[in-house]
């Protein structure tokens, strides 16, 4: 058996066992998840608009740094993020560890309270002096009126590429043995699909809870149905980067008898 294949399937086995266990507790991982991403997007978008004052084309450069950081809090404290379960899961259900039914049941489970932790902590940071300052002009606004006007194709396109760069930080923090390069390898890869400004579902759940519940109004396109649809069509484009071509593809490049294995 191949590293790869043992480590996603302890990860599937422990991640069904905790779930079967306390729906509870698996509620809060995937809370937590939502809220580490939501704390580096709000603090991101902040820094984009404090140096973009003085040096605007470096605020591109500075909200993908510090969002990195978000991952690298979901991987050190074992939240779980619907993205990443994207590919664990559906690998494990090839693998046969556990079921499509379980795999469906948990990763619908994991987002929504992925999306209830972003809720939370975009209400509680929109109570604060630095969020009472934002305005049509703010990082944050415009960011979020780009992702609410692009195509579905776009979308889903985006979709996938952006979580075949997250899930190569997952597959990069699971095989590395140093936590430097772990955390190298997981904010590198994570800056990459941010800067290119790519979708990312538990993302979008961030940055589209922190502008509506901001005191900004209007924000073009920040309707329900506009919102939904694009959370639907990047759930699936993501569930494809992720579960089939980073996912799928190295369980099948990892089935073989060869020493060529991860």
């Amino acid at each position: 058996m191949s590293q790869f294949e043992e480590k996603v399937s302890a990860a599937c086995r422990k991640k069904e066992a905790l779930f079967d266990e306390s729906l509870a507790r698996y509620a809060l991982r995937s809370i937590y998840a939502g809220a580490f991403l939501t704390m580096s997007t709000a603090v991101g978008v902040i820094a984009a608009d404090v140096i973009g004052t003085q040096f605007p084309s470096l605020s591109r450069f500075v909200f993908p740094f510090i969002f990195a950081i978000g991952l690298v809090y979901v991987l050190i404290f074992n939240g779980e993020l619907a993205t990443s379960n994207m590919m664990y899961l559906t690998t494990g259900s090839y693998y046969k560890v556990i079921s499509w039914k379980k795999t469906i049941y948990i990763l619908a489970y994991c987002t929504l309270f992925n999306l209830i932790g972003t809720i939370i902590l975009a209400w509680l940071f929109n109570q604060s002096f630095a969020f009472h300052k934002l305005t049509t002009k703010s990082y944050l606004i415009n960011t979020v009126q780009i992702k609410l006007s692009k195509t579905n194709s776009m979308n889903f396109i985006e979709g996938i590429t952006a979580n075949m760069f997250v899930n190569i930080a997952i597959l990069g923090y699971m095989l590395l043995k140093e936590e430097s390069a772990k955390c190298f390898i997981a904010m590198s890869a994570i800056f990459m699909f941010v800067f290119l400004a790519n979708e990312h579902l538990i993302a979008n759940f961030a940055s589209f809870m922190l502008a509506g519940l901001s005191p900004v109004h209007p924000i073009k396109g920040l309707t329900l149905l506009n919102i939904l649809r694009q959370w639907s069509v990047v759930f699936m484009g993501n569930w494809i980067g992720g579960g089939l071509f980073i996912g799928l593809g190295y369980a099948f490049l990892n089935k073989t008898k060869t020493l060529h294995q991860d």
